[in-house]
């Protein structure tokens, strides 16, 4: 059994309370069980889309493949980074 440590108090526009109320009463779910499996399930998909890289195995073999080669050369941004940062202090 999870130990609850933490309470979201916020306030919702009225159709939108009956909208999720509804949608709880509907999946036999209380209101705060409904709204946090609701929050967990976007919070997954969210930091998903920031942590997992998903490609078709062809896809996957190519990026690597560009992963695995030498750099290009780029005399010009060689130059640039070679120079002090206008943001340096003086």
């Amino acid at each position: 059994m999870t130990k609850i440590k933490g309470r979201w108090d916020f306030r919702v526009a009225p159709e939108t309370d009956r909208l999720v109320r509804h949608a709880a009463e509907t999946t036999e779910t209380t209101l705060t069980d409904f709204v946090v499996d609701a929050a967990v399930v976007e919070a997954e998909r969210v930091l998903a889309d920031r942590t997992t890289f998903v490609l078709e195995p062809e896809a996957w073999d190519r990026f690597v493949e560009l992963l695995d080669r030498p750099p290009l050369e780029k005399p010009g941004l060689e130059n640039l980074f070679s120079r002090p940062s206008v943001f340096a202090a003086e």
